[in-house]
């Protein structure tokens, strides 16, 4: 489905852990926000290349271990492979969008927390 959206806007208003706004065939636009002292998690994409763009706040990518800064305007490029982590250390929420490709998660998908999004991810593992 093609999707055709004002992404900054969108990115800077959610208020969700992800939601997923468009997927296609080869890849997939999502946006997520990470509360102050929270982050991502770790995780490995074997087969995924992931590009996020942070909107607002200030935070540190983890990256195979080593640490850098981002904030609104960093893009990082995290390549298939890649053990990855995001985390918020500043006071207000951490928001960016992200580009999957291929896609990482079903269509539609929306967790609103990070508890949300792990229990899902278990659910999905015991199948």
């Amino acid at each position: 489905m093609a999707f055709s959206d004002e992404i900054l806007e969108r990115a800077r208003r959610n208020t969700f852990f992800r939601e997923v706004l468009a997927t296609g065939p080869h890849s997939q636009v999502v946006v997520m926000s990470i509360p102050p002292g929270e982050d991502i998690g770790e995780e490995v994409h074997a087969d995924v290349d992931q590009v996020l763009v942070f909107v607002a706040g200030e935070g540190q990518a983890v990256l195979d271990g080593t640490r850098s800064d981002v904030r609104a305007g960093w893009l990082v490029h995290v390549p298939a492979g890649t053990r990855h982590n995001f985390i918020n250390t500043g006071a207000e929420d951490l928001r960016l969008y992200t580009i999957y490709a291929p896609p990482e998660h079903a269509p539609g998908t929306i967790h609103r927390t990070k508890a949300e999004a792990e229990a899902a991810e278990a659910a999905q593992h015991t199948r």
